[in-house]
């Protein structure tokens, strides 16, 4: 599961995320889901184009889980 430790860079797979994941995620926890970096995360959060539900609590951002597991089951179909 998803904490606010370092993350390894080993791939998270789509069965862990609906399992074991909490219903919000960080951008650096979707980041990995994603196979993208961090930074590159960031970058589409401040532009709206990250591929699944981000929504800002306070100053910080939350990826909503589900709508990163939709997104990642409609990439598998």
């Amino acid at each position: 599961m998803p904490s606010g430790g370092r993350r390894t860079a080993r791939a998270t797979t789509l069965a862990e995320i609906r399992t074991s994941w909490p219903p919000t995620v960080d951008v650096p926890a979707a980041a990995l889901a994603f196979g993208i970096s961090r930074s590159h995360a960031y970058d589409l959060v401040i532009r709206g184009q990250f591929p699944a539900k981000v929504i800002k609590v306070g100053s910080r951002y939350r990826v909503v889980t589900e709508s990163i597991v939709a997104a990642l089951s409609a990439e598998a179909s």
